[in-house]
């Protein structure tokens, strides 16, 4: 019954993925509700605390949760739902039960994009947020973000504005607008898309919620967009957590001297894809969903205002002062600018032998399951052994180095095959 998946999503003391081997071991919750004490005794990684919480049979809070979604218009999805998104129940963690309002999308049939970055962007973050939201929309994406201020909400207004569908991942209730400053997008992301979370109506929006919301954004996607990120920042958790769980991590590059952008910046070192637009994010899926993926143009207009900015940092707009018109030396002599380029030596083709020496034992795990042909890169890294970020950073300083390239398909070879 669902008032047992309600009381089995609230038990404490045991993370999700203790209640996933529970659930594969009993089948469903009502199993473990009437099961003994003595049952629980075989299972080592179950504390004291977690069997005391199984033992408490009170289903007084559970029928609360359930007059509350009823009279609120909250939805309630279980992990043997159907309708269950495949990619997040794939995950080590994956939440038992989720609540959402709006309409769920068909989440495995379509190309899941999380965009994630700081709270307070600068404006050509909040301007690339905004673009690339409706460049992946427009392409065909779904967006998913987690309902913040800064990044988060322009990169789902981006997507509105195309006409496209959004999900917002909550940290907290589904009926708990936060921040308030977002009311007006939470009611449209209700309409055109969902709103979407792991906890019950009324939760409050405490800080350690917010890791497990981000488990959620990635565990939804194909790929996930980081776009600005301080060195600490809740959006490198979710590119973090998107490598664990072999999704594609994407970067939005920034000036180097921007201090919120350094943590997303070093995410390209460690291998993440550097994009511009939203095609660049989902040309790597359009084989994978035929039909859904199409190449737009446009988008380029969408930008964040000065006023959006402040609005979304709630401080006073600032108006950027007019660039001054550069003056030209009439005298300086255009031929005296002209650049000799430093290597003069041409090759026709790269020494593909030559760099192998110097492969780091990630890399020429690569090359070696490579040199057999083209993969796809979700085989490549099955097959290395290896972790997902590892493999994914290695295809990075490979592809750059010219010893591998990508192909459309999300296949990658060997530039000396």
């Amino acid at each position: 019954m669902l008032i047992h998946w309600i009381w089995f999503a609230t038990r404490t003391g045991m993370g999700d993925k203790t209640k996933y081997a529970l659930l594969s071991h009993f089948d469903d919750p009502e199993a473990i509700y009437f099961a003994p004490e003595l049952e629980f005794e075989r299972f080592e990684d179950l504390s004291p605390a977690a069997v005391e919480s199984i033992m408490d049979k009170d289903l007084t809070p559970c029928e609360e949760i359930l007059r509350q979604c009823q009279d609120k218009g909250i939805h309630i999805l279980t992990v043997q739902d159907a309708a269950y998104p495949n990619r997040l129940k794939n995950i080590p963690d994956p939440p038992m039960v989720l609540y959402y309002r709006g309409t769920l999308p068909a989440f495995d049939e379509l190309p899941v994009i999380g965009v994630v970055g700081t709270r307070q962007a600068s404006l050509y973050g909040m301007t690339a947020a905004k673009r690339l939201g409706y460049q992946i929309a427009a392409c065909g994406g779904l967006v998913v973000s987690g309902m913040a201020t800064g990044i988060d909400a322009v990169a789902m207004k981006g997507a509105l504005t195309a006409g496209g569908k959004t999900v917002g991942v909550l940290g907290c209730g589904a009926d708990v607008v936060y921040p308030l400053s977002n009311r007006w997008l939470y009611a449209d992301v209700e309409k055109y898309g969902c709103i979407l979370t792991e906890f019950p109506p009324g939760t409050p929006p405490v800080g350690r919620n917010f890791p497990r919301r981000n488990r959620i954004i990635s565990g939804l996607s194909c790929g996930v967009l980081v776009v600005e990120a301080p060195q600490k920042s809740g959006a490198l958790i979710t590119a973090r957590l998107s490598a664990d769980q072999g999704r594609d991590v994407f970067v939005v590059p920034a000036n180097i001297d921007v201090e919120t952008a350094k943590g997303s910046n070093a995410l390209l070192r460690e291998g993440a894809i550097p994009v511009s637009s939203g095609w660049d994010i989902l040309s790597e899926y359009r084989w994978q969903f035929p039909g859904k993926v199409r190449q737009r143009t446009g988008g380029a207009s969408v930008t964040a205002s000065p006023e959006e900015l402040a609005q979304e940092r709630e401080e006073p707009a600032k108006v950027a002062e007019k660039p001054k018109k550069p003056t030209k030396n009439k005298a300086e002599n255009p031929a005296s600018r002209k650049k000799v380029i430093d290597n003069g030596e041409k090759s026709a083709y790269s020494d593909f032998k030559k760099t192998q020496t110097v492969l780091t034992a990630d890399e020429q795990t690569v090359v070696d399951l490579l040199a057999e042909g083209q993969k796809l890169v979700d085989d490549v890294i099955a097959q290395s052994g290896r972790a997902p970020g590892a493999v994914l950073a290695s295809l990075t300083l490979l592809e750059v180095r010219g010893i591998v390239r990508r192909l459309p398909g999300r296949f990658i070879e060997l530039t000396g095959k």
